[in-house]
Formats: C-alpha cells, structure tokens, sequence
C-alpha cells in the first residue's frame, strides 16, 4: 500500500521515512500501556479492540490526501498494531503456560506465514481486478471476521489471573508494575530481544542495498535476501516447538544466536551472491526460535505477571526493530554496510555468551 501512498501525497522518501516513522512510534508508545491496561481488564479485549481499530483505519490509508492527517492515522494504526502484538503475545504465553507444552514457536511462525500472506494478499486481489481501496477493505472486514469469530476461543480476565497468580507466584493485585518494569530479569530479556530484533531490522531495511551495492547484484532482484531471509524463519518457527521440546529454550538461544551471528560473517565475507544468501539463510533459521523462548521465560517470571513482563520485554526488544536499523545507517555511513552487518553478528554473538552463562533469573 505504500507506494500508492506515496503517490497520492507527494511526498519524497525523507518525507514518507518521516510518517512511516509515526507508525512505530504510534506502536511504541502502546507497548507499555497495553500491559496496564491488559493487566486489568485482560488481554482478549484488548485483542478485539486492537483489532477493530486497525481494520477500521487500514482502509483510510489509502483515502487521507492530507500529510498531517496521514500521520495522525498512520500513529493510531501503529498503536493498534503495537497493542494487538503484545496482547497476542501475553495470552499466547498463558496458554502455552496452561497446556505446559510449547507453542510460542508455532504461533510465531503463523506470524511469519501472515506477513507474507499479507503482502501477497493485497496483490492478489488487485491482480483480480479489484482496486486498491476495494482490497483493503476486503482484507479489513476478513481481519474483523476472524477476530470476532476467535474471540469466544480466548480467556477470560478471571481465567487469566489464575494462570498469573500460578506461574508469577504471588496475588496478581500484589505486584507493582513500576518494580517489574525495573527487574533486571526484564531488562536483560529485553536487551536480549533488542539485539534479535535489530538482526531482523538490518534485513527487513539493508539486505537489499547490501546485495545491490556490496555484492553487485541486480537491483530487481536485491529484494530475494529477505525472500530467503523470512522463509527460513517461518519453516524454523513452524518446526520450533519440537525442536524446544527435545532440547531446551537456552540450548535453542545459544546454539541460534551463534548460528545468526555466523550467518552474518558469512553473508559479509562471501565472494558470492550465493554464500550471502545463504548467509540470510542461516540467520533465519538460527534467529527464528529465540525470541519465542525469550517470551516464554518471561511469562514464567517469579514475582511478575505476563501482562506486564510480555510488554516490557516488546517495547525495548521492537525498539531494535524500529530505531536499529537508522542506527546501522550511521555506522555504514562512518565505516561501511560491511562493518554495520559484522557489528550485528558480534552483538549475537553476545547473546551467545551472556545467556549461556547467566545464572537462573526464572
């Protein structure tokens, strides 16, 4: 939807960068307030909230001929997006916490299976002879029908609160959001998925322009890295939940994260196309389990509740996501892409070593 966006506005790249920014700044800003807000009413409401704001909203994107109002509505969808992703996330963990099995895996890779549905889906239905405006809105009532079909599949608050009070060990109403937001086991599954997150960001926004001018390849074709990046990650995740059950989450965190951080060597020091790409490869399918593990230890936290760990451990983890990426363009601009990418494997190397040799925060 972004190119006719651009269109309809006018607006040059630093002028659509500057509204797109509004969308994860729109995303940001809900993270932590979902997890007061999911913490007292629960996490399904805010799921069916969430969900109807976005389909309402998707249709105007392409409807607003005003920048300012762009903006606004571009903030408000990101808020929506940034609530939805945390709630998921918390109830996921609380029932992946009841069925004591994993799925946290397998619900991910779902989320993969849609994002690349989705950018198809909109194509698609335009390839039918549908307008743009016309496809969104399809897209945005099935989005409405799915959610309020699910809704009744979803816990309640009441229900949810037992599955706190049993895996936080303590009384819900007893613990302090401020305190949980400031446990050093928070902060440093946190930090853990800020490195993770910012791996994603560097191919989501640079593994095209690494190809195209690092590694001579076609411009048309620059876009195959994420490609090849992203199925990787969504047939891993798919496969994770078995893997997690055979061996264990730190094994899946070590083992991937060193996996990740070679994948980026690899896609660096390769003289082809072909090794970078199966340097993506590999940093797909090393990366795609960690932060599922990540979520559920942070739904078994002692002393703090799901609804407020999960959001916590999102907005620092997605700020790598949103803010990483820029911060890889300073370091290519002063140094090279090559450096910036060979900075990201030696931070997942990082986590490598800090989470191999942590003591027991859970």
């Amino acid at each position: 939807m972004v190119p006719y966006a651009k269109d309809r506005l006018g607006l040059n790249n630093a002028d659509l960068g500057l509204l797109l920014l509004l969308l994860g700044a729109g995303a940001i800003a809900m993270m932590p307030l979902t997890g007061i807000i999911s913490h007292r009413y629960g996490t399904r409401i805010v799921i069916r909230i969430s969900a109807t704001i976005m389909a309402l909203t998707l249709p105007l994107l392409l409807l607003i001929s005003s920048p300012i109002w762009m903006g606004l509505a571009l903030f408000i969808f990101g808020g929506a997006v940034g609530a939805i992703d945390v709630a998921m996330n918390a109830h996921g963990v609380q029932v992946q916490n009841s069925s004591e099995k994993p799925i946290m895996s397998s619900l991910h890779g779902l989320f993969s299976v849609g994002g690349l549905l989705g950018s198809l889906g909109l194509g698609f239905l335009m390839k039918l002879g549908l307008n743009p405006i016309t496809a969104a809105i399809f897209i945005a009532i099935l989005l409405l029908i799915i959610v309020y079909w699910s809704y009744q599949f979803l816990f309640d608050a009441n229900l949810e609160k037992e599955i706190i009070k049993k895996y936080s060990g303590e009384s819900d109403s007893k613990i302090s959001n401020k305190v949980s937001w400031l446990k050093g086991s928070v902060i440093f599954l946190g930090l853990m998925c800020f490195i993770v997150f910012l791996s994603e960001g560097a191919m989501l926004d640079w593994s095209a322009v690494f190809l195209r001018d690092n590694k001579g390849m076609n411009p048309e074709l620059a876009g195959i890295g994420y490609a090849a990046f992203s199925v990787a990650m969504a047939i891993m995740r798919l496969l994770g939940d078995k893997i997690i059950s055979r061996l264990n989450g730190k094994t899946v965190v070590v083992a991937g994260s060193m996996i990740s951080a070679f994948g980026f060597f690899l896609a660096v020091y390769s003289s082809s196309v072909a090794g970078s790409l199966a340097g993506f490869i590999l940093l797909g399918i090393g990366s795609a389990n960690i932060v599922p593990v990540f979520f559920s230890e942070g739904g078994r936290l002692k002393g703090i509740p799901a609804t407020i760990s999960i959001p916590a451990i999102s907005t620092i983890g997605y700020a790598g996501q949103l803010a990483g990426p820029a911060m890889l363009g300073f370091i290519a601009l002063h140094f090279s892409l090559d450096s910036a990418f060979l900075f990201i494997g030696f931070l997942l190397l990082l986590v490598t070593v800090s989470y191999g040799f942590k003591k027991d925060l859970f």
